[in-house]
């Protein structure tokens, strides 16, 4: 399977489905963020701390698998050179939309996370990359793209899902039960059975892959950034998880001088 290509079309749906990721900031959004009063989210519902982000007005940021009109259109109006990328067309057309509806600048590209040779080496000073790698298999790739592409003392701040939430039974899950079933790293492609995953597909749901904290965060140590924040989130919408323990992580990862 052409998992790239599957998930690109998959989240192409999920913009017609009306997923939270989707939807455009507001032109009040976009109104306060000139007057440089916004918050970002690379998880759910903790918005990213005002020290991560440092004056962004005048910085060149890479948006990376960031589509859906909302981080985007927020950096552009506070002031930033925004670039966005990412797998989905119909999310980059959301930022073009809010581009043209509040008189924006932002270079939207349709491409992989895990490849950014369009871009040159330190062409950016952050790189904001909220929940997105659990749709690509392997994501030692895109920490090194990312340390290539920042410049010395660039930070990238990136969301991902605390890896434990993929080792439970998906459907007793759902009913409120936490049965643990698979072992981590999981990926959709593999953990399951094919009927299990032909329930996914069947509903053009994009397919996921659950990466291990040792790729997650020693990844980014791996390819040279040394970590300098750290948060948990929640769902924050009463899922069963939100009892338990916090299903996703946020990262603030800084390139060395």
């Amino acid at each position: 399977m052409d998992i790239f290509k599957y998930n690109s079309e998959a989240w192409d749906a999920e913009v017609a489905k009306g997923n939270p990721w989707t939807k455009p900031v507001s032109p009040e959004e976009v109104k306060k963020a000139r007057n440089g009063e916004f918050r970002l989210l690379l998880t759910p519902t903790k918005p990213v701390p005002p020290a991560w982000l440092g004056e962004v007005r005048g910085k060149d940021i890479l948006c990376l698998a960031s589509g859906g009109g909302q981080q985007g259109p927020l950096l552009a109006a506070a002031g930033a050179r925004v670039t966005v990328l990412d797998a989905s067309r119909e999310q980059l057309d959301r930022d073009r939309q809010v581009a043209e509806r509040d008189g924006l600048e932002i270079a939207a590209h349709s491409g992989d996370m895990r490849d950014l040779g369009r871009f040159a080496d330190g062409s950016f000073d952050l790189v904001l990359n909220p929940i997105s790698n659990c749709f690509i298999p392997e994501v030692a790739p895109v920490w090194k793209e990312c340390f290539r592409v920042l410049r010395s003392g660039g930070s990238l701040l990136c969301g991902f899902n605390n890896p434990v939430v993929y080792s439970f039974d998906r459907e007793l899950l759902e009913r409120g039960v936490l049965q643990v079933k698979y072992p981590i790293p999981y990926s959709d492609l593999t953990s399951l059975t094919e009927t299990e995953r032909q329930k996914f597909i069947g509903r053009g749901e994009p397919l996921e892959f659950g990466h291990s904290l040792g790729d997650q965060i020693g990844g980014q140590i791996a390819a040279g950034f040394l970590l300098s924040g750290f948060y948990e989130d929640i769902w924050g919408n009463g899922k069963t998880e939100d009892r338990y323990f916090p299903q996703f992580i946020a990262t603030r990862a800084l390139k060395p001088q």
